[in-house]
């Protein structure tokens, strides 16, 4: 294993920490983590996923004590999507196929990270002929929560951006939908991949792992409680970033040759 347990748990720790203080879950980053650390492809998604979740859960009740979910605007997003993380989860592909799937996709999320203050400034796209159409919402939430049950990545990190371009909300509930968004369609994935016939004993597997799951658990309360005050949000994307390109870029050339 490139990276060891212990300095593996320490860095899923301070994933947690620095996503949860911001409203997300850190799942790109895991299974970025988990990618270099070398572990059969086939676990990547199922750890990340769950990951996610402890890590989510704290935060979504918290944006619902705030107030911040607004279930009228996301059960559009949501409609679809679920079903489509389950099916993306339940899909079986080959080892190649993921990890070319895996390295396109957090290449595209760390481009997205680097981006996301341009889609701030932006002309927002709501007037936007297509963006009104009632099939926008669902068909968004479909493609994300595809390729979150595919590859492990809870999807907030390719909704925030597209719901900060279309005007959806302010950064506060936009965090909100996007942490219900990653928190619902990461137990669809999960559900999914569980049911994979080679892996009925993946819990048994699992318990090796447990020291991921714990790090995430102390790590999402602590920055739960910091609210995103630890670093300036944009440097804790910016680095995320680069760890996710480097990643990517590394998987992909690995493919190529």
């Amino acid at each position: 294993m490139a990276i060891g347990y212990a300095g593996l748990a320490l860095l899923f720790f301070l994933t947690a920490t620095l996503y949860a203080s911001v409203g997300f879950g850190g799942g790109s980053t895991y299974i970025a983590l988990l990618a270099l650390a070398e572990l059969d492809y086939r676990l990547l998604p199922i750890i990340a996923l769950l990951c996610n979740i402890i890590v989510v859960l704290g935060g979504s009740l918290r944006f619902q004590r705030n107030q911040l979910i607004n279930w009228a605007k996301i059960w559009p997003i949501l409609i679809l999507s679920v079903p489509a993380a389950w099916i993306g989860g339940r899909l079986d592909i080959d080892q190649t196929s993921f990890l070319i799937l895996l390295g396109v996709s957090l290449a595209a999320a760390g481009l997205l990270l680097l981006a996301e203050p341009l889609f701030q400034t932006a002309r927002a796209l709501k007037d936007d002929h297509w963006v009104r159409s009632r099939w926008f919402s669902p068909l968004t939430g479909a493609m994300i929560g595809f390729v979150s049950g595919l590859v492990g990545i809870g999807g907030g990190i390719f909704l925030a951006p597209i719901l900060l371009l279309t005007r959806w909300g302010d950064s506060r509930h936009v965090a909100a939908a996007a942490s219900i968004f990653i928190l619902i369609n990461s137990i669809s994935g999960l559900i999914g991949q569980m049911m994979k016939g080679q892996w009925t004993q993946a819990d048994a597997i699992l318990l090796d792992y447990w020291p991921l799951f714990l790090a995430v658990l102390v790590g999402g309360q602590i920055g739960s409680v910091m609210a995103s005050k630890a670093l300036p949000e944009q440097w804790i994307r910016r680095l995320t970033a680069i760890l996710i390109l480097y990643v990517a870029l590394r998987i992909l050339a690995q493919q190529i040759h």
